[in-house]
């Protein structure tokens, strides 16, 4: 693992350990030809793994819906998202394409022992030079997150010369909010030891969650805060982590229980998922920074909060107020509000739109600042990106939308 640079000068000196080579979750090495001695899954194990998880995600659906029982609300918002999905079909399709047939994208890499512990790789055409790493935690409400939910911004950000690691993890009910902030953490360990073979820079390792990820990486990144600062055994440090962006996620769950249960996530479901409600503080972010040491605070890196104004699923303010509570910790955080931009509008109708990418530009903007040569390289050359679906099947789409 990349040792970083001086944690014992912020916080004392973490116990910080290798992960064990010889243990079950021992990942597949790297892909030939990017550094490393293994092989890339071919497409008929992309498929067997495919069905595999389909079977299991439709048997989970199953338990799932037997515990919510008959409800009007999540019925009328599954029939939304059919909905929303068909509108939007001709660009999940090209999508899908270049998921499935782009040499840039490396599928499914093992990064643990659990059924969910995989991940997605997209990686520069340009290697001349370690790239700057994404660690994204893709969202789904909890239930429904999936890797290839980041296959658009992935093929983005590759695009300007970033590699994005595409994090799967358990959902509900195949484990609860401890088994998917442990999962995270788990890619992310895996990542600050592999990163090096797959051309990624060590020293630039930014992570990175949309929705309900944004929720779990900040999980993960403060409960890795809290063990580094008290001197606990870990396997990556938070030191390693440039920036976290967290986009239109959620930080105060205990704020968020009745506001859910509306939106058709019952609250009886969502307390099974957080695991009761005594354990809502412990998984509220917001409610953790307040309680963190000056040490752990001061080994958070640079927190960066995009929401858009117009997020009816999860609202701005929860990004604001999270962002009030670091900056009076004595954390760096910032938001930056997409004004009237609903919770899918920054991260799947405007990349359907091509051209720039308001998300996208912000991101990057922040990953090459200090990178004059990177900013003038993709500036001139990075591809406009193509329009994928037809504006009124955007504008329908995103009337329909559920989230």
């Amino acid at each position: 693992m990349h040792q970083p640079d001086s944690p014992a000068s912020r916080s004392g000196t973490p116990r910080l350990r290798k992960r064990d080579s010889s243990a079950p979750n021992t990942p597949r090495a790297p892909p030939c030809g990017l550094g490393g001695v293994g092989r890339r899954t071919t497409f008929r194990e992309d498929v067997g793994h495919a069905a595999a998880e389909t079977y299991l995600v439709t048997r989970l659906t199953f338990i799932l819906l037997r515990s919510l029982g008959v409800g009007s609300r999540w019925i009328c918002q599954l029939l939304a998202l059919l909905i929303y999905a068909v509108l939007l079909m001709p660009g999940f399709i090209r999508v899908g394409y270049y998921y499935f047939f782009s040499s840039q994208v490396l599928r499914s890499i093992v990064y643990g022992d659990q059924p969910r512990n995989r991940l997605d790789m997209y990686i520069p055409t340009d290697r001349s030079k370690p790239n700057p790493v994404v660690v994204f935690v893709t969202g789904g409400a909890w239930i429904i997150g999936y890797k290839a939910w980041g296959a658009l911004l992935g093929r983005r950000l590759a695009e300007h010369g970033i590699i994005v690691a595409c994090v799967d993890y358990r959902n509900f009910p195949q484990g609860t909010i401890s088994d998917m902030v442990t999962d995270a953490s788990e890619a992310i360990s895996f990542i600050c030891d592999t990163v090096a073979s797959y051309g990624g820079d060590p020293n630039q390792i930014y992570l990175m969650g949309q929705s309900a990820g944004a929720h779990i990486a900040a999980c993960a990144l403060l409960e890795q805060a809290v063990k580094e600062s008290q001197g606990e055994e870990i396997y990556w440090s938070v030191t390693q982590i440039k920036s976290y962006f967290g986009l239109s996620g959620g930080y105060n769950m205990q704020n968020l229980v009745d506001h859910f249960h509306k939106r058709g996530l019952y609250r009886s479901i969502f307390l099974s998922i957080m695991e009761g409600r005594r354990s809502l503080p412990q998984f509220s972010p917001e409610i953790i920074a307040k309680k963190l040491t000056h040490g752990a605070i001061a080994l958070l890196p640079e927190i960066v909060l995009f929401h858009g104004t117009g997020d009816y699923s999860i609202p701005s303010s929860a990004s604001k107020i999270f962002a009030d509570v670091l900056k009076k910790a004595g954390a760096k955080a910032k938001v930056q509000l997409y004004r009237g931009k609903t919770h899918t509008d920054v991260f799947v109708q405007d990349p359907l739109r091509g051209g720039k990418d308001p998300l996208v530009e912000d991101v990057v903007s922040i990953i090459h600042a200090a990178d004059a040569d990177a900013r003038r390289k993709y500036d001139d050359s990075a591809p406009s990106p193509e329009r994928l679906v037809s504006e009124w099947r955007i504008m329908l789409a995103r009337q329909i939308s559920p989230f």
